[in-house]
């Protein structure tokens, strides 16, 4: 699978989901078998995934790294488990952002590791129990890893984008699910819809008629984002880059032209070059995401481009603002219970 999810995913269904849908019909039998029938290993810390159903960005990195903060506000000591995209440790490594490459542990684990130790690895079970005994770490989050994990989940928070949803409905290759949505909510604590918009609303039903708890969030430009009256080059390597795009404008910048990527892409020195030197053309500033930006300060961006780099910091905010205290503490809750089970 590429980084890149086909335009088509997120349109009306058309020949090609029909063409794909033996493929997607096997996907998603495998995919359901192996969700129901894992065997997850129970670690010695309570366990909060923040998943979501689909290939590609819906914020998931922005809530965990917010719960994680809130975690640390209840005087927990929080880690993080994460898989790395593109990641090339063969055993559990604990991230150190001031060495470590992106191309080696991910763009998200950088990231993550400015909050809290983070865990890289397939082997989630063997990350955690890393974290416990090096780092004293009592509460564990998962950033992603809904369908795949190994490791018992005592909480999962699955994370919807309101505009994009679940794009066309149908499992890979023909669409952006990672197995059916009703396998999926088997395993859902909790669905969270982040920001505004209508394409949710399929699955926001689903969920709820499954009698699933719906939250909501947003995210918002940090208040240091200072970008008012500012004319941008903006570009980003996301997910689904129009919604930095619009964060932009929305914190009172300009995007007088806009490049997107595909997503975890690893910038060229040629690709920054023709991006530093349109904007010096133009008379246009340099802006990106802080996942674009953690890959570029450890990889091939020079001290110069990055000099001369705007970076947009987001902040998630919760509606209403204790949705992270009943969280956490639901995943504790669970927690309890499991021990007492044995």
């Amino acid at each position: 699978m590429t980084s890149e999810a086909p335009p088509f995913w997120w349109e009306e269904p058309d020949w090609r989901v029909l063409a794909l849908s033996p493929l997607s019909a096997i996907y998603a039998l495998v995919a359901g078998r192996r969700m129901r029938h894992a065997a997850r290993e129970k670690v010695e810390a309570p366990v909060l995934c923040v998943g979501n159903f689909t290939v590609g960005g819906t914020g998931k990195t922005p809530v965990a790294i917010a719960l994680a903060r809130q975690a640390r506000r209840m005087r927990l000591n929080p880690g993080f488990l994460s898989r790395g995209h593109g990641g090339s440790f063969a055993q559990p490594h604990v991230v150190d952002p001031h060495h470590d490459a992106a191309r080696h542990v991910g763009d998200e684990p950088l990231l993550l590791a400015e909050h809290a130790p983070v865990a890289v690895t397939p082997n989630r079970a063997a990350g955690a129990r890393l974290l416990l005994e090096k780092h004293g770490c009592d509460f564990l989050i998962m950033d992603d890893g809904f369908q795949s994990a190994r490791i018992h989940i005592d909480y999962a928070l699955v994370v919807v984008d309101a505009r994009h949803g679940v794009g066309n409905g149908h499992v890979i290759p023909g669409g952006p699910l990672r197995a059916n949505i009703v396998d999926q909510l088997v395993f859902t604590s909790a669905l969270l819809k982040m920001g505004e918009g209508t394409g949710a609303d399929t699955v926001v039903r689903q969920a709820a008629r499954a009698g699933r708890p719906i939250f909501e969030a947003y995210t918002r430009p940090s208040r240091k984002a200072g970008l008012a009256g500012k004319r941008f080059l903006a570009f980003a390597g996301i997910g689904h880059p129009d919604k930095f795009f619009d964060t932009v404008r929305e914190a009172g910048g300009e995007v007088a032209l806009a490049r997107p990527f595909p997503d975890h892409h690893f910038y060229g020195g040629d690709e920054l070059a023709e991006l530093a030197a349109t904007a010096r053309r133009e008379g246009l500033g340099l802006i990106t995401t802080a996942k674009d930006a953690a890959r570029l300060r450890h990889d091939a961006a020079s001290a110069d481009f990055l000099g001369q780099l705007d970076v947009l910091e987001i902040d998630t905010v919760f509606e209403p603002e204790h949705v992270p205290e009943r969280i956490i503490d639901e995943t504790l809750d669970a927690w309890r219970q499991r021990k007492l089970k044995g």
